[in-house]
């Protein structure tokens, strides 16, 4: 008889960088949860997304594909159902399939391969939110990212995010109960929340974790001047240029930012004391990640869309069966995730599926094993707000290049320079260096073509989006279904049979 594969636990966090974990080394910041994850299992170093913003983040997170390539150009791209999944893959391996929160799909289909979805999404399904490289230079007010965040930071005792992710875990948690008590088929269950993405407003209980004295501000501000061109046209589209902050504001977003990362912590410990419960922990694979960071003040920069390190690094850490204890070096990324989960669904000899696209990522596993991995590299795209061009980063080994037509190009050596602070780009020593990214930047992307794409792209949607402004229409957000007339108790039921069947751990016969 075939072993049976592990079941995944997939957790997703929304714009949580690693450098404000406890997990990552943060001095103040309280995640026991991922501490305890990491401490029985693999803690990835250099983890990537492969776009720094939501949408496109997650379209290449759940495809294994550059956004480039699936037309995933920003949060209101519409990700083709034509483009395979992992849960496509993994329910063609036998496993059940589930998301109990965010993916931000755009578009009439809101499963993507999933059999199941137990909750809405947080953000909008349609066009409403494209941008426009005709008129970059133009704020859509209605939806960019502003320093309200920052300047309304504090306390509350609900939001909108903090309804949502409360959802997300109960109806996550109900699910890994229904796994259990039918355990015939291994499960891959991914529940992605929305904090500590902003607004920076937590509830007073973790907000009373941390001591406001206590609090780190920003280590590297750099003012307008010395920025990049990209680096400035962020901070004009934030508003960080015209609506100061002052330094209690950004303490108090730190502040409120690291509240919600202890809280979505928390809900990782719900999830696993569920696991717990139901007897599964054991052989489930807990993986833990963000679809980005957050600069949170960092080079005076806010929130993400950006490749530097505080925007594009994520926390990536695994744990469970065939999962070795110990840290991984080797650049990597989001892009590998489907490979990875399509390794470990074969891991006791269910055959893999062919895929219906080329794959451009590796599986991690080698590395979540200890072992050796030649690979160091992660690569990166953005074709959003804030630019009339895409721009491309290679970080591969110990360099970071950062490539945009309109822009000066940006080379960092992050094992001497974690900061980002040195531009060896016009270091005449580094000549080479960046002749060789830039050639391979050139022959792999056609930035011309690639923007008249997205400008078509944004075209074709703006239109679209007007029509449906206008008059009734059948909207595409999600709707869970559910029948309440089987739920729990009903007059067609014995009750006793129903509350035998849906008894955790089961009487003995």
């Amino acid at each position: 008889m075939t072993q049976k594969p592990p079941n995944i636990l997939l957790i997703m966090a929304d714009q949580l960088a690693p450098q404000f974990t406890g997990t990552y080394g943060h001095p103040l910041v309280q995640t026991p949860h991922m501490d305890a994850i990491a401490e029985r299992g693999m803690r990835f170093d250099a983890a990537y997304c492969n776009s720094p913003l939501c949408a496109p983040s997650r379209f290449s997170f759940m495809s294994g594909q550059l956004v480039t390539d699936i037309g995933a150009y920003d949060n209101a791209c519409e990700f083709p159902s034509t483009v395979p999944t992992f849960a496509h893959y993994l329910k063609q391996m036998g496993y059940k399939t589930c998301l109990s929160g965010k993916m931000h799909f755009v578009g009439a289909d809101q499963l993507h391969g999933f059999e199941e979805r137990v909750t809405t999404d947080v953000y909008p399904s349609d066009f409403a939110w494209t941008p426009d490289w005709e008129n970059a230079e133009e704020r859509i007010d209605k939806w960019y990212h502003n320093m309200d965040s920052v300047k309304e930071a504090g306390i509350a005792a609900a939001t909108f995010q903090l309804d949502y992710d409360d959802a997300v875990a109960f109806f996550a948690k109900r699910k890994i109960f229904d796994y259990a008590r039918n355990q015939e088929e291994p499960f891959c269950l991914v529940a992605s929340f929305i904090h500590p993405h902003d607004p920076y407003v937590a509830r007073q209980k973790f907000w009373d974790l941390y001591d406001p004295a206590e609090i780190d501000m920003p280590q590297n501000e750099i003012d307008y001047a010395d920025q990049d061109p990209f680096s400035q046209r962020l901070m004009d589209g934030i508003e960080a240029t015209s609506k100061a902050v002052t330094a209690e504001e950004v303490r108090n977003s730190r502040h409120a930012y690291y509240a919600n990362t202890s809280y979505f912590d928390s809900k990782i410990g719900e999830l696993v004391e569920a696991l717990e419960e139901a007897q599964m922990l054991d052989n489930t694979i807990i993986i833990v990640t963000a679809d980005h960071g957050d600069f949170l003040g960092e080079r005076s920069l806010w929130y993400k869309m950006s490749f530097f390190e505080h925007s594009v690094r994520i926390p990536l850490i695994m744990a469970g069966p065939g999962v070795a204890n110990g840290t991984a070096a080797n650049a990597c990324s989001l892009l590998d995730m489907l490979p990875t989960m399509v390794d470990i669904a074969g891991s006791t000899g269910t055959a893999q599926p062919e895929y219906g696209r080329p794959v451009p990522g590796r599986s991690l596993m080698p590395l979540a094993r200890g072992e050796d991995d030649p690979v160091s590299e992660a690569i990166g795209e953005y074709c959003a707000e804030m630019t009339a061009s895409p721009v491309i980063m290679i970080r591969r080994n110990e360099y970071k290049f950062i490539y945009c037509e309109t822009d000066p190009a940006l080379l960092f050596n992050l094992e001497e320079d974690p900061d980002e602070l040195q531009n060896l780009a016009g270091d005449g020593a580094y000549a080479g260096v960046v002749a060789e990214f830039t050639a391979e930047i050139e022959a792999r992307w056609d930035s011309a073509e690639i923007r008249q794409r997205v400008i078509q792209s944004q075209k074709e949607r703006r239109a679209v989006h007007a029509a449906m402004e206008i008059g009734p229409i059948t909207k595409w957000d999600w709707n869970p279904p559910r029948d309440a007339s089987n739920e729990y108790v009903r007059n067609h039921m014995d009750w006793t049979v129903a509350a035998a069947k849906t008894r955790f751990p089961p009487l003995e016969d």
